[in-house]
């Protein structure tokens, strides 16, 4: 009896030593701990809907996209520190969270998360793209023009994870003239969720756009887009810190573009957004849109110490609704120190007749923007590029 137990203890041991040495191959379908999914990771193919649990990533491993991770209600993606995600194929390679699903980013200033692209020129692949169930002044819901995914809702506070020390590259590829991606587009994301310490760099539309929403964001960089850094429209409400932008490479639009709603203007809940500590440089002359920051459509906003450089326009403001936010004070922008600026601000109507608009503005000459005018920041070092 107990040589059949011994025999049988040694079978089942030699079975456990074939499982183990399965089970840590090299192969590529192989997941890493920490992973509930029945999501099967292939970092040589990565794409495909995580229906369910969590999947995370290893960090030791490069991730080739090449076509859409789409992270469903009910599922979660993890991104360890340090991993890289290539983008390939244009349009088709992008990733995308739905309403319900999260996205962990857990980047660290040594190690930030890096999404890149096979070729190093803009418009490789498409972005990041996150849905959330925070208002909209679109409807209550609307479909997102770059995943076809829902977004928008009424629950604020909505979560869609957390995003810490994020670098995208090379984003924004174009369906054509009118569709393209951003480098990270937030459509009606929630103030549950956590944005710091993310750079756009050197995408060929948006750096980030908020559609509605009411997500907060602190320390993000958007350089080298080539249309504007920072786009707001659909009644964007969040609460935001130190943000520094400058176009490059001759290219590039507005620092900031603020709509409140392109086909109605009055439009609720209205655009918003509170910023302090801002950084915007241009090209000059060079600029084919070269506001600072172009102010329409109705939209308000509370932004404070602001550190304008190379703009040939400081404030472009337009539309009576833009005008009158202007006349009561919800749209103000104080503390502004202007460099190489050769007009400050100018304004017309709907009907397009030019009017004065200095009231949006109060100036500053000791106005520090994200930390020290044109300088790059000390929070920017060490995990971004291009800078």
């Amino acid at each position: 009896m107990k040589k059949l137990v011994r025999n049988a203890f040694g079978i089942l041991f030699l079975s456990s030593l074939f499982l183990v040495s399965c089970s840590n191959s090299d192969d590529n379908t192989t997941n890493p701990p920490g992973n509930t999914s029945d999501f099967v990771l292939n970092e040589n193919n990565f794409n495909g809907k995580i229906s369910k649990g969590t999947v995370t990533l290893d960090a030791s491993k490069t991730y080739i996209l090449n076509g859409r991770i789409l992270v469903e209600d009910g599922a979660s993606l993890v991104i360890p520190a340090g991993t890289k995600i290539i983008g390939t194929g244009g349009t088709t390679s992008f990733i995308a969270v739905a309403q319900g699903g999260k996205i962990f980013v857990n980047g660290t200033a040594e190690k930030p998360v890096v999404m890149t692209a096979n070729i190093q020129e803009q418009a490789q692949w498409g972005g990041l793209v996150i849905c959330g169930k925070a208002p909209i002044n679109k409807g209550k819901t609307a479909t997102a023009e770059v995943s076809e995914l829902t977004y928008g809702g009424e629950i604020s506070d909505d979560s869609s994870g957390s995003i810490t020390y994020l670098r995208i590259e090379y984003a924004g590829a174009r369906f054509n003239t009118e569709k393209e991606f951003n480098g990270l587009s937030f459509f009606g994301v929630g103030s549950g969720t956590k944005v710091e310490y993310v750079q756009a760099y050197k995408g060929a539309d948006d750096g980030f756009e908020f559609f509605g929403g009411t997500v907060n964001t602190k320390y993000l960089v958007s350089n080298g887009n080539e249309d504007d850094q920072f786009d707001w429209t659909e009644g964007w409400v969040g609460t935001n810190s130190n943000w520094y932008a400058k176009l490059e490479f001759g290219r590039g639009n507005r620092g900031i573009e603020a709509d409140n709603n392109a086909t109605n203007r009055a439009a609720t809940p209205i655009a918003n957004p509170t910023i302090k500590n801002v950084t915007l440089i241009g090209l000059g002359e060079q600029g084919a849109e070269p506001q600072a920051l172009k102010l329409r459509e109705g939209t308000k906003a509370n932004i404070d110490n602001l550190f304008i450089s190379n703009f040939t326009v400081g404030f472009d403001v337009e539309h009576d609704e833009t005008l009158a936010n202007v006349t009561n004070g919800s749209l103000k922008i104080t503390n502004v120190k202007f460099d190489k600026v050769t007009t400050k601000s100018k304004g017309k109507n709907t009907a397009k007749e030019s009017v004065n608009v200095d009231g949006v503005y109060t100036e500053n000459a000791n106005a520090t923007g994200a930390e020290k005018g044109a300088e790059v920041p000390s929070w920017a070092k060490g995990w971004t590029i291009g800078l």
